[in-house]
């Protein structure tokens, strides 16, 4: 286990988790009470550093400017939520340990922050936020406020796929033929020649070849177009919605007998 006045350096520090992710800022370190020993580590979480939560850092271990601790990102976000408010009760803390696995020893004592740090409740300071013999006359108003961003996250995933179809298509192709055709002419001096060439009287046969076109069909594969997936970045608006508190001041006068609400907006 680090000592006290090393863990004091790990303030504004960044937490690690097991794997290397980023946690959040350490922003105060509670010690045991009792015996003094460094025992969590409060460290601001989530968009905008808005959420605190405790980690234990018993076998924590710095390295440069970071902390690192032996539990899961998510473990460490989903620890129970308890008030920073400079101290950790016995029962705050058994609930923390059971959290995280850790077994509670009888022998331990409620934790808070070490002693002359800004937030340290085991001084003379009368209340927190009242006045007393340790503060002045005036007091804070305090009042929440929302602080919206965005983050990145999945939507969905889009994948081109491609597929194959199959369709009948008819081409009308143009087609020739022979056909056959008896051709008489009459005998003339031009001709008589070959006529007479021959047996006066005989039995003769001629033979003609016909010819004719057929559609044959042949495929090939032709490059039609080019297909591609792009991103067009579109902006929505959305409005979101969160209770938030803010502190009131009211004015008692015994004497007078009347009670008074400072109202901040009206100046």
């Amino acid at each position: 286990m680090p000592d006290v006045d090393t863990v004091r350096n790990w303030q504004g520090s960044t937490m690690v988790d097991r794997d290397g992710d980023r946690i959040g800022n350490i922003d105060a370190i509670y010690v045991d009470d009792q015996t003094g020993e460094p025992e969590w580590a409060l460290v601001n979480t989530g968009i905008f550093g808005t959420r605190s939560t405790f980690v234990p850092i018993a076998q924590a271990s710095a390295h440069r400017d970071q902390v690192q601790v032996p539990y899961e990102k998510q473990l460490i976000k989903d620890a129970p939520n308890m008030d920073p408010d400079g101290h950790l009760s016995e029962q705050e803390e058994q609930e923390l340990w059971r959290h995280y696995g850790l077994e509670y020893g009888e022998h331990r004592s409620d934790s808070g922050l070490p002693a002359g740090t800004a937030e340290d409740t085991r001084d003379d300071t009368v209340g927190r936020d009242t006045s007393g013999p340790t503060t002045d006359d005036a007091m804070t108003r305090s009042e929440e406020e929302l602080r919206v961003g965005t983050q990145s996250r999945e939507r969905g995933r889009v994948r081109l796929r491609k597929y194959v179809t199959t369709e009948t298509q008819q081409v009308t192709v143009p087609v020739q033929r022979e056909e056959v055709r008896v051709e008489r002419e009459p005998i003339t001096d031009a001709n008589l020649d070959d006529a007479t060439s021959g047996p006066a009287i005989s039995e003769e046969e001629h033979e003609v070849t016909l010819h004719e076109e057929e559609a044959v069909v042949e495929k090939r594969v032709v490059p039609r177009e080019r297909v591609r997936l792009d991103k067009d970045t579109v902006t929505d608006e959305r409005q979101v919605s969160e209770e938030v508190r803010k502190e009131q001041i009211q004015v008692d006068d015994d004497q007078a007998g009347y009670r008074d609400d400072v109202d901040p907006d009206r100046r």
